[in-house]
């Protein structure tokens, strides 16, 4: 039978053999002791496999506090190893919720354990058929704004929160007089009392549907992230307004509301991950983005963010370039599943290279605020810097001697690039 396989790094003071069978006791048919009932064909069914333990190193201080540890005299050495252990699919049926506490869960309580992280999770083709694919995806956003052959250029409402719904239309309309294919709402404004969505979403679609008629189309992600039917009404207006696009915050609305919000409506879902740090930051602690990605991504999510090489957020270039390749991997074999990853936080068209390196590709999201709407220029030449980078860059020129002969790229160059 095909198995769902979660890999963990782990840090403990026992043996690590012995604390992975108890991390698949633990998620499975077993606890500490045998109990009535615990039959051995129950067993043979039901529970928890350890495929590998790859032992890594030792150190001498444990990365987290443990009561049971220090109540059993464990000073160390601590231990570190990969650890793969296989979970029967009929454990969980269709219920992504119980799959995330099965492969996470109590793990992370256990006393025995000084550290751990979920680092992915692997599922067998006919698991992942049980829920929902991209209602958009990859092509489907591409088809929607018209964009074939490069990024989508797309930029965030600013100032975060403060304007009122006449005066994001107003924004709206410059941005898509500057050229831009996608614009979002800022993470922290979904439905305020200056700017609520219900005069919001139709100020902003009378603006976008005055520029459809112009032959363009701009895809707008409105933040509806809230309680799981208020969700369900927003997502009801944005579609009747004609919008295409919606976002929620992945961790706040929770597995459960993207599932019932992707069971409501066809329109584009653009996951922002904002918090995600507070579960990846810690290298012995939380969970890392391939697994994160693959959780929601099961939620049918079409958009998800993947931070920014060179940004101003903490990520390296090597976890930017991780996440945005998972994105764009299938999840199984034959799945049809990619999703769009979006780069944002301190990009500019000096940053693109790196991000075109990441994706391997032009299927990613180039997320500029400060980018595009702080161009010493304007915001139209902020969006044309970013189209004279991806000339460059598709005819394999260096950005800084491409900017020479741009005068866009140029300007970018000597605003951004002395920052």
């Amino acid at each position: 039978m095909d198995l769902i396989v979660a890999e963990y790094l782990l840090e403990t003071p026992f043996p690590v053999e012995e604390v992975a069978a108890m991390m698949a006791g633990e998620q499975s048919s077993g606890t500490f002791v045998r109990v009535a009932g615990e039959t051995d064909e129950l067993r043979a069914r039901a529970a928890a496999q350890v495929l590998s333990v790859e032992v890594l190193g030792q150190v001498d201080s444990p990365s987290l506090t443990s009561a049971y540890v220090e109540r059993k005299g464990k000073a160390g050495p601590f231990t570190r190893a990969r650890v793969r252990i296989a979970f029967p699919p009929g454990n969980i049926g269709r219920n992504l919720p119980t799959l995330a506490a099965t492969v996470s869960g109590n793990l992370y309580d256990i006393g025995e354990i000084t550290g751990l992280k979920l680092l992915s999770v692997e599922l067998p083709a006919d698991y992942r058929a049980r829920y929902p694919m991209p209602a958009q995806g990859i092509a489907g956003t591409r088809a929607t704004l018209g964009v074939t052959d490069r990024p989508l250029f797309g930029t965030i409402i600013k100032p975060n929160v403060g304007m009122t719904s006449e005066d994001i239309a107003a924004l709206v309309d410059r941005l898509c007089a500057a050229g831009v294919d996608f614009i979002k709402d800022d993470e922290v404004c979904a439905n305020p009392d200056v700017a609520p969505l219900v005069t919001r979403v139709p100020a902003v679609m009378k603006v976008l549907r005055k520029w459809q008629d112009k032959g363009r189309n701009v895809m707008m992600a409105f933040n509806i992230t809230d309680e799981t039917d208020a969700m369900r009404r927003h997502a009801d207006l944005v579609a009747a307004e004609g919008g295409t696009c919606v976002m929620a915050s992945l961790n706040w609305c929770g597995l459960s509301g993207m599932e019932s919000l992707r069971a409501a409506t066809p329109l584009a879902i653009h996951g922002h991950r904002n918090g995600f740090g507070a579960m990846s930051r810690h290298p012995l602690l939380g969970i890392g983005f391939p697994a994160y990605q693959s959780l929601y991504r099961l939620a049918g999510v079409d958009h998800m963010h993947v931070h920014g090489i060179g940004g101003k957020f903490v990520d390296h270039a090597d976890e930017v370039t991780e996440a945005a390749r998972a994105c764009l991997a299938p999840l199984t074999d034959g799945a049809d599943d990619r999703v769009m990853p979006a780069f944002s936080s301190g990009q500019w068209a000096g940053t693109m290279p790196s991000a075109y390196e990441a994706a391997q590709g032009p299927d990613f999201m180039f997320m500029c605020g400060g980018g595009i709407l702080a161009h010493p220029d304007g915001p139209a030449q902020g969006i044309a810097s970013l189209r004279e980078a991806w000339e460059a860059l598709s005819a394999g020129e260096d950005l800084e001697q491409a900017a020479q002969s741009r005068p866009a790229l140029a300007a970018a160059f000597r605003f951004f690039g002395a920052r």
